[in-house]
């Protein structure tokens, strides 16, 4: 039997002469957190809508709980909760009806005051869905999909709209799920969310999966970050090629930073010699590095190169 509850093997899918997703294969295994990241148009809604069974497959091949998202729907939708991004509330309704209306869909829902407290909404029961705020709405969109005990949850932008202390209220509530065997494939345009959350992440580039892996697999190609403010009066011709690369010049209040990525050797130490090697010119020099910092490379700078690069 497969441990794999959601498999995509080589799917394509287009609109009309336009190809959305170009050939892609990924796993989520049972009671693990998939994030798709990309940026708008990149091919993420499309693959989720195919795995969710609003569309067939153009070609490759599709697997839900080891079913045809599209062919078995019906048989799969009690075992699935959707968090679209938009869901079309019914704004008449008050957020108690919403949630009692969602659950007379389901043959064992959690308790509506359990779903609300899940969703820090218990205080808004009688209050009509038109009057909620952006974020409060998104917040009912996940408690309707998580009401039936989904064994799988799809979370299309979910904290979209989210004040900062609600955001992390709903990653609370995403890990809690995970933690009790939920299989969450998540699509972000907040990376830290996918930091934070997830166990595997890839990213989509124009229908395609430049690269995926763990937060650490993919960040470690990318190499180390270096960056000082440039000495007044010390000309940017002069600075020095570190690991044999230039520095990239960004004005910042009118002052240059010299920014250098450093890749090549261990991780653990391929920094430390750049650093030794600057240090050694600015002594050289005798020249104050003002505003010196040595990061590794992050998420954001993996999804910048690929965007940019590519």
């Amino acid at each position: 039997m497969s441990t794999e509850t959601i498999e995509v093997g080589g799917l394509r899918q287009r609109y009309g002469d336009f190809e959305a997703v170009r050939g892609i294969d990924f796993t989520v295994p049972r009671g693990g957190l998939f994030a798709l990241l990309g940026t708008n148009g990149a091919g993420k809604t499309t693959t989720m809508e195919v795995l969710e069974g609003f569309r067939p497959a153009a070609s490759g091949t599709v697997r839900l709980l080891g079913a045809d998202p599209y062919r078995d729907r019906k048989a799969l939708r009690p075992r699935v909760g959707i968090m679209l991004q938009e869901s079309g509330l019914l704004g008449d309704l008050t957020v108690a009806e919403t949630v009692d209306l969602w659950r007379d869909l389901h043959k064992n829902p959690i308790a509506k005051d359990e779903a609300l407290k899940k969703v820090d909404l218990a205080d808004k029961s009688d209050t009509r869905v038109r009057q909620l705020s952006g974020g409060q709405k998104r917040r009912l969109d996940l408690a309707l999909a998580v009401v039936g005990r989904p064994e799988v949850l799809f979370l299309d932008e979910p904290t979209t709209g989210m004040d900062p202390e609600a955001r992390i209220a709903t990653w609370r509530l995403i890990q809690e799920l995970v933690a009790g065997g939920t299989t969450v494939l998540l699509t972000t345009h907040y990376l830290e969310e996918a930091e934070r959350l997830a166990d595997r992440i890839a990213i989509m580039h124009r229908g395609e999966i430049r690269i995926a892996g763990t937060v650490p697999e993919v960040v470690a190609g990318h190499g180390d970050r270096i960056a000082f403010r440039v000495p007044a009066n010390t000309p940017i011709d002069t600075l020095p090629r570190i690991g044999g690369t230039a520095p990239e010049i960004a004005v910042a209040d009118g002052l240059p930073t010299a920014r250098y990525t450093v890749t090549g050797g261990e991780p653990d130490g391929r920094a430390h010699l750049a650093v030794a090697q600057l240090l050694t010119w600015a002594s050289d020099c005798r020249i104050t590095l003002d505003r010196l910092s040595v990061r590794p490379a992050s998420l954001e700078d993996v999804f910048l190169s690929i965007v940019e690069n590519q």
